[in-house]
């Protein structure tokens, strides 16, 4: 079957989140992807989102962190305060999802500023829960589109701690979780075996040219490089009749 770029980012996503984690979700493509694992292979995955909402079960793809699908049948309503003292820092997330407009090869992100601080050429949303859910969540997933502009050698503005500076950076820090596990961009798919961005797959139909071609700098290649899974139909099937039939995300 043929399918888009967001397909394939939303179903690796989707793979690599395990029956009775705990997540931290975000709306968009990470949401698509916690509530497609639910939907296939891990029923009992526990979504929390940053307005208060646990064990959310949304029926509808929901358009907000304050969308009421994400209250309906939800195991428990509390607030952001709550969510981020009792749950995030006490240890309790499994896996936080983070996006940003920036994200170097340590992995570290930013949703700060474009350009210098004090003058800016786009002053960018800022942190929200991202910087505490990359400290505190036990290990972090990534989707993000590729580029050169994306993926810069140097960091505009750190926003969310990544491995900082390499594999021994979050441990000299006293930082808990064990930061970035793995980044899903449109084009490959890299993990952290030493704290920094590796090639672990390509996306069928990609080189490893056009991979270096969109980033700032020259990537590290696992020895053990493979091709990327394409969605299944019954993936697909769900995503495009169930969880986004209007397509809002997709």
């Amino acid at each position: 079957m043929e399918y888009t770029q967001n397909e394939l980012m939303i179903c690796q996503a989707a793979r690599q989140l395990r029956d009775g984690e705990v997540v931290f979700v975000g709306i968009g493509l990470p949401n698509l992807a916690c509530n497609l694992a639910r939907r296939l292979h891990a029923p009992n995955l526990v979504l929390i989102y940053e307005s208060g909402t646990i064990g959310s079960v949304p029926e509808r793809v929901p358009v907000s962190i304050g969308d009421p699908a994400l209250v309906t049948r939800a195991q428990s309503v509390c607030s952001s305060f709550e969510v981020f003292n009792y749950y995030l820092q006490a240890g309790r997330i499994d896996v936080g999802f983070l996006q940003g407009a920036q994200i170097d090869r340590f992995g570290n992100l930013n949703t700060t500023v474009i350009g210098d601080y004090q003058q800016p050429k786009v002053r960018l949303p800022g942190s929200g829960g991202a910087c505490e859910i990359a400290v505190h969540a036990q290990r972090i997933l990534v989707i993000a589109k590729q580029s050169v502009q994306s993926f810069p050698k140097k960091l505009d503005f750190m926003t969310s701690a990544g491995h900082l500076d390499g594999a021994d950076g979050r441990r000299r820090l006293g930082v808990p979780g064990r930061g970035p596990v793995m980044v899903i961009t449109d084009l490959a798919c890299y993990d952290f075996p030493n704290g920094e961005m590796t090639l672990a797959s390509l996306h069928p139909g990609v080189t490893k040219d056009e991979v270096r071609a969109n980033l700032g700098w020259e990537p590290k290649v696992s020895p053990e490089i493979v091709a990327t899974r394409v969605p299944t139909a019954d993936e697909l099937e769900l995503l495009r009749e169930e969880l986004d039939p209007d397509r809002l995300y997709l």
